[in-house]
């Protein structure tokens, strides 16, 4: 950790890397910048991680059976999902997180706001991205954020005392 601020992960395109599906990113100044106040800031894009390109084919929570998958949305023969849980896995082996901000609805990173398809390509409701479930399932007291949530300077100033107020109570 640097200078004694907790780590926290935060989704790559928030911090302004191009690593979108579309080849775009999403950055967020108050989370590259006010968050960087509180916290070492890490990059990640799990998709990225295990080799899709940028720009590359949507990925989709799929409904196959009674489990989740994560299939390429116009060819679901291509199956992503072992590799999102690997990469989480070894994620949060290597690293010591307090916590994790993450882009909403991404089939990676939403939290239980990312369209969840059946096998016809209907939408059937809601799910969380692969990574943050894996991740949330390994520590289920990481404290994890959805970049939406963070609108002002206040609520990051709440992310980080929650953070602070977990770490302590482990």
């Amino acid at each position: 950790m640097l200078k004694g601020k907790p780590l926290v992960a935060v989704s790559a395109c928030l911090l302004g890397q191009a690593v979108r599906y579309d080849g775009l990113a999403k950055y967020t100044s108050l989370i590259a910048e006010e968050l960087s106040k509180y916290c070492q800031l890490l990059a990640v894009c799990p998709e990225l991680e295990i080799g899709l390109g940028v720009p590359r084919a949507k990925i989709q929570l799929t409904q196959v059976g009674q489990t989740i998958r994560v299939l390429q949305q116009h060819n679901p023969h291509i199956d992503v999902t072992n590799e999102l849980v690997a990469f989480a896995k070894q994620f949060y082996e290597q690293q010591p997180l307090a916590g994790l901000v993450l882009q909403d609805r991404s089939p990676s990173c939403g939290m239980g706001n990312t369209d969840l398809y059946s096998q016809q390509g209907k939408v059937i409701g809601l799910g969380s991205g692969l990574f943050a479930a894996t991740m949330l399932e390994l520590n289920p007291a990481l404290v994890i954020i959805q970049a939406s949530q963070l609108q002002s300077k206040q609520d990051v100033a709440i992310f980080f005392k929650k953070m602070t107020f977990c770490s302590l109570n482990l």
